[in-house]
């Protein structure tokens, strides 16, 4: 009997330490939950670290500026200050958060740099927590940190909470699995995005087509997408480009719009992905699928109901009757000459004399309705320039019984160095290239066609005429962004 008195306080106690344990955890829980981010990251992401239970916390730096040699070598330091500068120069192996300011201000953080330390789940909670705070977060760079396929998921949703966030670089992180396409879908918001050397294979290629664009929709925010050191042979450049024999629901390059630079340097890619790519660029006959597809959406545009809104559809339900009289108005008869009611005119000329009486601006205002609601209902609804037109709504022309469409013009850059391409690609992308210069006017604004082919380092002589011919269509390199006129007058000044 002793000894089970004794056995009890002993279980009673442990117990006790397992309730213990559970509530503090579930108090460390509700402090990380209850915790509000100031937008200091040395202040927040310490914080929360300590509320996670993370006992080795990465220091939150700023980014070393880039150093360049000096000229003449300098004076010797005191041996402190060369103690620093290793130091300083080595601390980059070191788990840490490199951070880039707009300005002095510690909230204007504009980009983080994680590179080689692995995130666990943990961390990644906490950066969830920590970047969206962030109100200038523009950029995301991380390099080798791990990631899985089971936490690629978590980062998507976690990069699509950052308001400002634009551009992301994952690279050195290869996936088992093909999970690379959740970065891209129709609804995120990147405009730059790098995937170099994460052993992307062809499967990962058909995804990275379909996110592209497919029939019913079309990633619009992508501009420029790096897929460079990766393995995508011609079967994957043919899922990007959209293969004749890929799948409907897979599109690619072909109907996307928004995709300006494209690079797949250092790969595997052969004459075969480079006609493939070469085909997208010019004109090309619709398929079956895409023909239905256009004609559904000539007719939902016929109908105007491809621009309107469910707020515009239910304004013009609440007045049939005023459309009803409308129409009834247009089919009256003319009337016969010198059987006029005089007392329909009455009316007429009471109306006049009040519109006299209003100022000469809202009688102005209500002439210029007048008119606009008369175009409504006799010209067709105009697209909204804001909205991007669908590409199968392109202008198009038939040959031979098909609809042929124009191509992909808004394609600027295509970088196809260091891969396997022969005189036989080069002169796919050359025809290409011809039959975009022969219409030098694009039909829809923004769509000059290609600017820069990249084909160094392939299977080509130097010495090829088609190579040479090739450099002779291409306009010579300048710099694509805009610049201002200050810009310009100090260029002037410096030549």
């Amino acid at each position: 009997m002793r000894r089970r008195g004794e056995r009890v306080p002993r279980e009673k106690a442990a117990v006790a330490a397992e309730e213990e344990m559970k509530s503090t955890e579930r108090k460390a829980e509700q402090g990380t939950e209850e915790y509000q981010c100031t937008g200091l990251l040395e202040q927040d992401f310490p914080e929360l670290c300590a509320r996670a239970g993370i006992t080795s916390v990465p220091k939150v730096t700023l980014q070393p500026p880039p150093s360049f040699p000096a000229n003449e070598e300098p004076a010797e330091l005191p041996l402190a200050e060369v103690l620093a500068h290793i130091q300083r120069k080595y601390s980059c192996f070191q788990p840490c958060i490199q951070v880039e300011r707009e300005h002095e201000d510690p909230r204007s953080v504009r980009a983080i740099f994680l590179r080689g330390w692995k995130i666990e789940g943990d961390m990644l909670g906490v950066l969830s927590q920590c970047l969206p705070a962030l109100a200038g977060l523009q950029a995301v760079h991380l390099w080798k940190v791990g990631l899985t396929e089971r936490l690629l998921p978590a980062l998507a949703a976690l990069l699509a909470h950052c308001p400002c966030l634009r551009m992301l670089s994952l690279e050195g992180n290869p996936l088992p699995e093909p999970t690379f396409h959740t970065l891209m879908g129709s609804n995120s918001t990147l405009a730059h995005l790098s995937l170099r050397n994460n052993s992307i294979g062809d499967t990962a290629a058909r995804f990275i087509g379909q996110s592209l664009s497919t029939l019913s929709s079309s990633n619009r925010s992508l501009v420029s997408l790096v897929l460079s050191f990766n393995r995508i042979s011609d079967l994957g450049a043919g899922y990007i480009a959209k293969h004749p024999s890929c799948p409907s629901a897979l599109q690619g390059l072909r109907l996307n719009r928004s995709l300006l630079s494209l690079s797949l340097a250092n790969n595997d890619i052969g004459d075969a992905g480079a006609t493939r790519l070469a085909e997208v660029l010019g004109p090309f006959a619709l398929t079956h699928a895409e023909v239905v597809e256009r004609r559904r959406l000539l007719l939902a545009e016929a109908l105007g109901r491809f621009r309107k809104t469910p707020k515009e559809m239910e304004e013009q339900s609440e007045r049939p009757s005023s459309l009803r009289g409308s129409m009834a108005s247009d089919k009256l008869p003319p009337a016969k000459h010198g059987k006029t009611p005089t007392k329909k005119k009455e009316p007429l000329r009471r109306e006049e004399a009040r519109q006299s009486k209003k100022p000469p601006e809202l009688r102005a205002a209500r002439s210029k309705d007048a008119k606009l609601s008369g175009q409504e209902k006799l010209s067709p609804q105009v697209p909204d320039p804001a909205k991007p037109l669908h590409p199968l709504l392109e202008e198009a022309r038939q040959h031979q019984g098909s609809i042929i469409l124009p191509g992909n013009r808004a394609l600027l850059n295509l970088n196809l160095t260091h891969n396997h391409i022969t005189e036989r690609g080069l002169s796919a992308f050359l025809a290409a290239l011809e039959g975009q210069q022969r219409e030098k006017k694009p039909k829809m604004p923004g769509q000059q066609g290609l600017l820069c082919l990249s084909l160094e380092k392939n299977r080509i002589p130097p010495t090829s005429p088609a190579f040479a011919q090739l450099q002779e269509l291409l306009p010579p390199l300048q710099d694509p962004l805009p610049k201002t006129q200050g810009q310009e007058e100090e260029q002037e000044l410096g030549t």
